[in-house]
């Protein structure tokens, strides 16, 4: 049995969804835009840095979905599917994805962004399973607070490690374990995988990579 993890935003993804989902509700109105985007722009530079407080971003970018009825959040979403993230999906990316899908095979995106927004792009790429950050709930309502712990760099080891062991295993359990991303954010579960990938990775990645010999591929060229 191998394992296959996915990071989605500029990896899966030829784009970030987490930007594009505030671009999308700036752009509908939902948001206002002298706010928000220069806000929105501000925390993507700070997660390309490495400096982002995944908690002071997460205060932001969950609190307009506290707003709203989830039927019209679900309707919104079902619009940015077809507006912001299908044309950013490339073939190259489906193909990756389809190469891993076998019964030995156990996949999952492992996203630092939250499960609302990423869910139905998961399931568009047809992967079964997702880790990423729970945009909490109560009676149905999206309170604007995280559950648990994001799934931002250390984070994503401590939310795959439980999703693992929820099924009863852990990375031991499987023949391979591999994980693609584009980031250095994801250092630390890529230094936790047997098989390393990195995905039109930025720079800081694409020296790490470098120096540790980790393979290096393009899916957006």
């Amino acid at each position: 049995m191998k394992l296959v993890l996915f990071d989605l935003d500029n990896t899966l993804l030829a784009g970030d969804s987490d930007f594009a989902w505030a671009q999308f509700l700036i752009g509908k109105g939902v948001l206002d835009r002298e706010v928000y985007e220069s806000r929105n722009l501000q925390f993507y530079e700070q997660y390309k840095a490495g400096t982002l407080d995944i908690f002071e971003f997460l205060d932001f970018q969950l609190a307009p979905l506290a707003r709203h009825e989830r039927a019209q959040l679900d309707r919104w979403h079902q619009e940015f599917m077809d507006i912001a993230i299908r044309p950013i999906i490339t073939d190259a990316a489906r193909a990756l994805v389809a190469q891993h899908r076998d019964a030995n095979t156990v996949a999952a995106v492992v996203t630092a962004t939250n499960s609302f927004v990423t869910g139905p792009i998961v399931r568009e790429f047809g992967i079964p399973h997702l880790v990423a950050t729970i945009p909490a709930q109560e009676n149905g309502r999206f309170t604007g607070k995280p559950r648990g712990m994001p799934a931002f760099k250390a984070g994503k080891i401590e939310r795959v490690e439980a999703w693992l062991e929820s099924m009863g295993l852990y990375l031991g359990s499987f023949e391979s374990t591999r994980f693609y991303s584009d980031s250095h954010n994801d250092i630390p579960l890529m230094a936790r995988v047997g098989e390393p990938v990195a995905v039109d990775p930025d720079d800081t990645l694409r020296e790490h990579a470098r120096l540790h010999g980790w393979q290096v591929i393009s899916l957006h060229g």
